[in-house]
């Protein structure tokens, strides 16, 4: 199982860094293994609504169904799915105010199956934390 954790606190409100998580349609803008959706994803996020969506991780695509866990506006976003090869992925993006007016961003990732272990667990952590790094980069951009 591969497991990754960043956090930032990044210069924008959380109303405004909630608008950008809690809507699909801009995570074009800011989330750095999208690569795009495969089916229509719904106007808003609800628990239980799926998402399907093209994501690519060590320059390989995958289709992963997600289906939303929680959401709890301008707090936080949880979503599990299930892709090729037996992947599963769990994704929480966790907002909070932070004391400096800015908003402390926590982005917790997990990826586990039949063939994310050992090495290639590794690499994916290491791939994982280079895209949500890169991701929170794009969100405070996008949030600006």
């Amino acid at each position: 199982m591969g497991q990754i954790n960043c956090n930032r606190t990044l210069p924008a409100s959380t109303d405004a860094i909630w608008k950008i998580i809690g809507d699909v349609h801009a995570w074009d803008s800011w989330l750095s293994i999208h690569a795009g959706w495969l089916e229509e994803p719904p106007a808003t996020l609800t628990e239980g609504s799926r998402l399907v969506q093209k994501v690519v991780m060590l320059g390989m695509a995958n289709k992963l169904e997600w289906t939303v866990e929680t959401v709890e506006p301008e707090k936080l976003l949880v979503i599990t799915g299930k892709g090729m090869a037996g992947v599963k992925s769990r994704f929480s993006f966790g907002i909070a105010p932070s004391s400096d007016g800015g908003t402390d961003v926590n982005i917790e990732a997990q990826f586990e199956g039949s063939m994310v272990v050992g090495a290639l667990a590794k690499a994916v952590e290491k791939d994982a934390a280079k895209n949500l790094n890169d991701s929170l980069d794009k969100l405070a951009l996008a949030a600006a």
